[in-house]
């Protein structure tokens, strides 16, 4: 199992209309006050510019297509993170030791909280609703407020890892992020004698720990390491590549070099 990592604000369409709108309204104030004390008809003529410049700020406001301004989408995934880690009980460095565990002699490659910036992940996280208990420190989790899902159950969060032994033999391990217990644990059959010799390589070439990657992104970005892998980035440097969502719910990922520990590289999304 390969997890791929998941990855300049200009002034939106919606504000500019806006100052439109701000714009025709005040200039149709301006009119309204020019024309007082003019003649008879004055108040008609005001009322009527009034009422064409109010006109303007409804037809303006509606995005084109009737979809949810950037805004509105940048809202809606931070909302989708804070839901999900709300529920997480088990850390990264807790669910990192828990699958290491699992496979004598192993070592961590991949470890990815399920369902949190997914791509195929459309339909949002299951997760309860609720909000974590202080600020984010390191590379631990918030406590939740919402109650957690019973140990095993399907709608509990998970940790999904890959450790792979000396000779690049990989293994899937499944944790419950609220109870710690390993739900399913399998040896990679997908795979290759290439893929494991690729494999084999790289954790012989990586002398940083996920710890000590996890350690330099946090440093970096405050807040919960929800991704981790180890792969070469596009110079052929190989990287762990960290992904933290920090207490404002956005999502940074880093590529923290695996043989020297800094950080080469860093990328927050948009959303």
């Amino acid at each position: 199992m390969r997890f791929d990592p998941r990855r300049n604000k200009t002034v939106s369409s919606r504000a500019r209309r806006l100052r439109v709108a701000g714009g025709a309204l005040c200039a149709a104030a301006l009119a309204a006050t020019l024309v007082t004390g003019c003649g008879q008809d004055s108040g008609d003529k005001t009322a009527a510019a009034t009422s064409e410049a109010a006109k303007v700020l409804p037809n303006q406001t509606t995005s084109p297509s009737g979809s949810p301004s950037a805004t509105a989408q940048l809202a809606e995934e931070q909302t989708q993170r804070k839901e999900l880690l709300s529920s997480v009980k088990v850390t990264f460095d807790k669910a990192a030791t828990t699958a290491v565990g699992e496979v004598s002699g192993g070592k961590l490659t991949d470890l990815d909280l399920e369902g949190l910036d997914d791509d195929d992940d459309a339909s949002g996280s299951p997760s309860p609703t609720g909000s974590p208990t202080g600020s984010p420190t390191g590379t631990g989790s918030p406590s939740p407020e919402a109650s957690p899902s019973p140990s095993g159950s399907t709608d509990s969060p998970k940790w999904i890892a890959e450790v792979v032994e000396k000779d690049g033999t990989a293994h899937n391990v499944t944790i419950d992020a609220v109870s710690g217990d390993v739900i399913d644990f399998a040896p990679d059959e997908d795979q290759t004698d290439a893929d494991k010799q690729e494999l084999a390589a790289q954790i012989a070439k990586a002398t940083q720990t996920p710890q000590q990657a996890a350690k330099a992104a946090t440093k970096r970005q405050e807040g919960w390491v929800t991704s981790m892998a180890l792969d070469e980035n596009d110079s052929q440097v190989l990287v762990w590549k960290v992904d933290v969502v920090s207490k404002g719910y956005n999502k940074t990922t880093f590529d923290v070099d695996a043989v020297k520990g800094t950080i080469i590289d860093e990328q927050t999304d948009e959303n």
